[in-house]
């Protein structure tokens, strides 16, 4: 399979395309692998509060993107002079949604429990994969997914978090939808990773003013330190992982297994930032997953 078909793929394969055969390692290996991914972007969102207590939402955001591009540059070694404009744009939109994403996403989740905030900004790729579809019975899914949502936003005694978390939220969730469907323009458009490469480069300096605006450029070693294991732990590891797994597994599969992200998410808070859930949270989250995973399965059948 060409490197296209999987490059940069977080989310991506909610959206139905043709299965991948399993290459030699097998199945198990590519489940492996879709899991240490998922977890790496869970734990890796949870542990993010020392970085943002540190250096504010900006500040770590663009410290993340910026270590993460110039690791990733370092490996790939794009070939930025020989890039058409038609490329040049696509990893300017690409990079340009990925910083507004994050910067939500992270500015989401400083407002709101962990769980709540992946499930509203799953609904991102779960409507790229619906409405992709048309007005037919998958808009079913959404709804469901919605009702977890309102489960989850619901302690047993209030309303959890706040209106900015959530609209910062549903705008992670939308540049989501937007960052899927750039992506596959994207790796089609480059040969390997360049174009993850490019459009980090692009997300890291779109970021930049932010982050020091927020930051002053106040930094200390430790701070930088640990927002580069962060860097690695989202977005270089799970896209490293995603990209080795797709070659050992069918793509609704794949996107069936994305869809555990919101319980990861869940039980993230849960173990690191001590977030409890109710029970009626739970039933949130499991309503989440299975319209996630049936709107994969619905998709991919389509």
């Amino acid at each position: 399979m060409d490197i296209k078909n999987f490059e940069n793929t977080d989310g991506a394969a909610l959206i139905a395309q043709p299965g991948v055969s399993p290459a030699s390692g097998g199945l198990a290996a590519g489940v492996a692998m879709c899991l240490m991914s998922m977890s790496s972007i869970q734990f890796g969102a949870a542990l993010s509060s020392s970085a943002i207590a540190t250096y504010g939402v900006a500040g770590a955001t663009w410290l993340r993107l910026a270590f993460a591009a110039i690791i990733l540059a370092a490996i790939v070694r794009p070939s930025v002079l020989r890039y058409s404009g038609a490329q040049w744009r696509a990893t300017l939109l690409l990079g340009t949604t990925t910083a507004a994403m994050t910067l939500c996403f992270f500015a989401a989740i400083q407002r709101l429990p962990l769980g709540l905030a992946i499930a509203i900004d799953f609904l991102g790729p779960l409507s790229v994969a619906v409405f992709g579809y048309g007005l037919t019975w998958r808009l079913t899914w959404p709804l469901i997914a919605a009702a977890g949502i309102l489960f989850l936003a619901h302690d047993g005694e209030g309303w959890v978090g706040n209106l900015p978390g959530v609209l910062f939220a549903l705008g992670s969730a939308v540049g989501w939808a937007v960052y899927i469907l750039l992506t596959k323009k994207v790796g089609a458009a480059f040969k390997g990773l360049e174009g993850l490469s490019m459009s980090l480069i692009v997300a890291g300096l779109v970021a930049t003013p932010f982050g020091l605006a927020e930051t002053g450029g106040a930094f200390t070693l430790k701070g930088l330190v640990e927002v580069l294991g962060l860097a690695i732990l989202v977005p270089l590891l799970p896209y490293a992982l995603e990209m080795v797994a797709l070659r050992r597994m069918q793509s609704a599969s794949f996107g069936i297994l994305m869809s555990l992200e919101p319980a990861l998410g869940a039980l993230a808070g849960f173990l690191i930032l001590a977030q409890p859930m109710t029970a009626l949270q739970m039933l949130g989250t499991a309503l989440v997953v299975a319209a996630s995973a049936g709107a994969t399965a619905s998709a991919e059948k389509a």
